[in-house]
């Protein structure tokens, strides 16, 4: 079978997207997904991800991680769908679209000739924050640890988000793994991910997770938080009310790489 791609990334976090609007790759196996990820023997990628049809929107994003299973919601992935979405003609500079979470809606700012573009989209509301360790743990359509620290160039991010990953209490269903060093204009962050198990060099639900870490723990008290993650800067905006979480919104770059066609 030969499959027809393209290649985005978003902060550095990159994808292989498909048009399966056909159904035709509906039966690619999790095998085939982690090859085609792989990045010694397959395109290499962070996820894939499948634009299909909607009945309840213009179009459904269906995000697999790396090692090829089925992901919840990726904000990065869904700013390089959009993108990709409106080079195949399903989406337009406004665009509402079906994710593992529910409804979102996105914007598409400055397009280049479908190249790149700075690429907004909704996130789930949060209405809880738990505490574990002294540390915060939220689901921004997928769930995520934050830690604060002073510099994050001294952790060993995939020692420490493993070791937390895996640990009697995430275990079963894993956790994304995000350290923060909180600066009042934009924050360092770097991020496990599970699915990748390693760091990538962004993560768009994990940004948007520690924004509302710092709100909800009173580093800041802006409704607008700036994020450098080693991939690129994204923000987040939202509203508060009662410790809940609403109207957030993840803006940043999104770029295509290039189209390709691979033999599976």
């Amino acid at each position: 079978m030969h499959l027809k791609f393209s290649k985005y990334q978003g902060a550095g976090n990159d994808f292989i997207l498909i048009d399966n609007r056909s159904s035709k790759f509906s039966t690619l196996k999790p095998k085939q997904i982690a090859i085609l990820c792989d990045r010694h023997f397959g395109i290499g990628a962070d996820g894939l991800i499948l634009i299909q049809h909607s009945r309840d929107a213009d179009f459904e994003m269906v995000y697999y991680n790396a090692d090829g299973n089925i992901g919840s919601m990726c904000g990065n992935g869904a700013r390089c769908a959009v993108l990709f979405g409106k080079q195949i003609g399903v989406a337009g500079k406004k665009t509402q679209f079906m994710a593992y979470d529910g409804l979102h809606t996105a914007k598409i700012n400055a397009v280049n000739n479908f190249a790149s573009a700075i690429v907004s989209v909704s996130m789930s509301d949060v209405s809880e924050i738990k505490k574990h360790n002294g540390n915060f743990v939220l689901n921004t359509g997928s769930p995520h640890y934050v830690k604060f620290v002073d510099d994050v160039e001294k952790i060993d991010i995939v020692k420490e988000g493993r070791r937390i990953r895996n640990n009697n209490t995430f275990k079963a269903k894993g956790i994304n793994v995000n350290f923060v060093a909180y600066k009042s204009k934009a924050s360092n962050i770097r991020t496990y991910e599970r699915g990748v198990e390693d760091e990538t060099l962004a993560c768009g639900t994990g940004i948007t997770a520690s924004a509302i870490a710092a709100h909800y723990s009173g580093l800041t008290k802006s409704t607008s938080v700036n994020m450098i993650a080693r991939g690129g800067s994204l923000n987040v905006t939202f509203t508060v009310k009662d410790n809940q979480y609403s109207k957030i919104v993840l803006t940043g770059s999104a770029m295509k790489v290039f189209d390709g066609e691979i033999k599976i």
